[in-house]
């Protein structure tokens, strides 16, 4: 049985005032309408919600529970709409945001709480991890959205760039070419290497290591790690040196040197990764506002 919002309010009119002349006019309807929409609900409910005589009109026991529960229907019916108009705009939701720690730095996540607090029905989760897991993850459907840096190019995604920086080299304070400010990459060919694993991302990995094997050799990865916090402490540590995004050395270690390369290189560039066909109104505002 379906009570109808319009059904409930001519009841709840009659049920404050117990008149249905003065419940009319509250309704701005005729009183015989309003008696017959009265009758109609008591009809289709199978009770009698109201005692009428010539002077009064009280509530029967039926009806006083009706009362109360069609006050919390129309309520919660109106919230339900405005929840409706909320999520259509955009304003309510649910996103789960996946990152890559290099990004930190350069204020991507600061945005995704600044959409926090300016959009307090939308609920935003965030999940560190690599490019190529990260993208995984969204064509999955486990990620709506996804700072990645340098992906590759996959099927289904749609990539949004947002910046885009020079590679740098990082060795260690007492390197053999510390004392410089700049280097050519195949200098460092020799090496020993400090760099994620191969499954964070390939296209990340090539760009990262194109100035060095620019001179044929394949530097030797002597030690894997899955941030560049724990890569450059290795560095700093001696244990090897690396090229890095340049945002990627803010807060490394004293003992961790910064060389410039010569040449020109691809740059590193982060982008926002969606599912093409995510159409949603919360994604859309999300990137609209950052």
């Amino acid at each position: 049985m379906d009570l109808e919002p319009r059904a409930l309010r001519s009841f709840l009119a009659v049920a404050d005032v117990l008149h249905f002349g003065r419940a009319a006019e509250t309704m701005r309807v005729a009183q015989p309408a309003l008696s017959q929409q009265i009758r109609r609900l008591e009809r289709d409910l199978g009770v009698e919600l109201f005692v009428r005589t010539s002077r009064s009109v009280a509530l029967t026991p039926a009806g006083r529970v009706l009362r109360d529960r069609a006050r919390a229907l129309l309520a919660q019916g109106e919230k339900d709409a405005e929840e409706v108009v909320r999520v259509a705009r955009g304003e309510q939701g649910r996103l789960d945001v996946g990152f890559v720690s290099s990004a930190l730095p350069l204020g991507p996540v600061r945005l995704v709480q600044q959409f926090r607090d300016e959009h307090p029905l939308v609920q935003v989760h965030l999940t560190e991890g690599w490019t190529a897991h990260l993208l995984e993850r969204l064509l999955r459907g486990d990620l709506d959205l996804a700072i990645v840096r340098d992906p590759d190019p996959m099927d289904g995604v749609r990539l949004t760039p947002f910046h885009s920086e020079r590679y740098v080299a990082a060795v260690p304070s007492g390197h053999r070419l510390a004392g410089r400010s700049s280097v050519r990459g195949p200098e460092l060919a020799g090496d020993p290497f400090v760099f994620f694993p191969p499954g964070a991302g390939a296209l990340a990995t090539a760009r990262n290591l194109a100035p060095v094997v620019a001179g044929g050799v394949v530097p030797e990865v002597v030690q894997e790690a899955s941030s560049w916090t724990t890569l450059l402490h290795l560095v700093a540590a001696g244990i090897g040196v690396t090229v890095a995004p340049v945002s990627a050395l803010l807060g490394a270690p004293d003992e961790v040197v910064t060389l410039e390369l010569e040449g020109d290189h691809e740059p590193s560039t982060l982008a926002w990764a969606s599912r093409a066909d995510d159409t949603r109104p919360v994604l859309r505002r999300f990137m609209d506002a950052v």
